[in-house]
């Protein structure tokens, strides 16, 4: 993701209020709420390319031996888009170890699915001892609520009253 020179403007004066906490403008909330909103769109359509990439590569492992040089591309590029090779990746893969492509992905693929099954093991281990460590990153309500933002403008006539 790419951040244009208005975007790190917004982000650096919301990190700035993260670590210094002082009154927000209306504008500085307004243009933290559309760089949230811009984020969680790209966010988004992140996830539906990722979906379509790997219905894609579905399809081609399905028509394997025909697409295998299909295949491979987009397996090489679902799996630098975040991709975790499934038990059908690594037999299409077995089957065209053949190619020194495939070859090379299967190794790779290999070393990614070995990872993540010592990950499982030492998640199902860890939650027999305590709470795993979340995996999500945390809620942006802390950055939404920032000090003097639409809550803080809410506050201000009563306490102007007082």
């Amino acid at each position: 993701m790419v951040f244009g020179a208005e975007e790190l403007r917004v982000l650096r004066r919301a990190l700035a209020l993260a670590l210094h906490p002082s009154p927000a403008s209306a504008e500085d909330v307004q243009d933290c709420l559309r760089l949230a909103e811009s984020l969680d769109e790209a966010t988004r359509e992140g996830a539906r390319l990722r979906a379509f990439l790997v219905a894609d590569l579905a399809r081609y492992r399905a028509a394997l031996p025909g697409t295998a040089a299909g295949y491979l591309t987009l397996l090489e590029e679902a799996l630098g888009a975040g991709y975790r090779p499934h038990s059908d990746d690594l037999a299409a893969l077995r089957a065209l170890r053949g190619n020194p492509i495939a070859a090379a992905l299967l190794d790779r693929c290999l070393v990614l699915a070995e990872r993540d099954v010592r990950a499982r093991l030492a998640g199902a281990t860890a939650a027999g001892r305590a709470a795993p460590a979340p995996t999500v990153p945390a809620s942006r309500t802390r950055l939404l609520a920032l000090p003097g933002g639409l809550s803080g403008a809410a506050q201000a006539p009563a306490e102007q009253d007082a």
